[in-house]
């Protein structure tokens, strides 16, 4: 229990992250990393992006970029945070990442959607980096996401949300039906079904 204790206090200390990951690009390869399980860590990700410690915000955005920078979501559907020697499980609301602002580049088919994040991450929806819109109940609220890396993906913002649809167009769907959505790279990604009105 004590080493325990001791560990998770030096997981959350800048310093000893930094001095591990002090010969790491800017974003380390944690995929490659397979340090044994350390445990449940009191850190969680709120739906709105906010990460908490002890049930409190962490004000320091450099820390939660640290943190986010060895940030890995492994096919359990858990996220971790992994350093070459330690693995700490992290409770995550929804996504771990918020997509805030969305730039347009060209138009039409040819058009490229740039999503940027809550930590300064930039990605281009396309076939590598899929946006993807659940809806969990019919006829419910959308959850939009963009995939980031990995396994990690970014809720999309209400607003840049209402962005895309002012972007969106209909496209006939494989099955006679009718999609809405955007192009962005060559892909088409629909944002929902249309209704038929007759």
């Amino acid at each position: 229990m004590t080493s325990d204790l001791v560990m998770h206090r030096a997981t959350l200390d800048p310093e000893t992250l930094t001095s591990q990951l002090s010969s790491a690009p800017s974003l380390p390869p944690v995929e490659r990393w397979n340090p044994p399980f350390s445990g449940e860590m009191d850190l969680r990700i709120a739906r709105d992006g906010t990460w908490h410690h002890e049930g409190a915000p962490i004000q320091r955005e450099a820390l939660v970029r640290l943190f986010a920078s060895i940030l890995r979501c492994d096919p359990d559907g858990h996220c971790y945070l992994v350093t070459p020697v330690e693995k700490w499980r992290i409770q995550v609301d929804d996504a771990p990442f918020l997509a805030v602002r969305l730039d347009v580049v060209g138009t039409g088919r040819e058009q490229r959607l740039l999503f940027t994040t809550n930590l300064g991450d930039q990605v281009g929806a396309g076939p590598t980096h899929p946006l993807i819109v659940e809806y969990r109940s019919p006829g419910g609220e959308p959850s939009p996401y963009i995939h980031v890396r990995g396994g990690l993906r970014a809720l999309v913002s209400r607003a840049v949300f209402l962005e895309l649809i002012e972007l969106g167009e209909e496209q006939p769907a494989a099955d006679s039906g009718r999609n809405y959505g955007v192009w962005s790279e060559g892909a088409f990604f629909s944002l929902g079904r249309l209704d038929d009105e007759s």
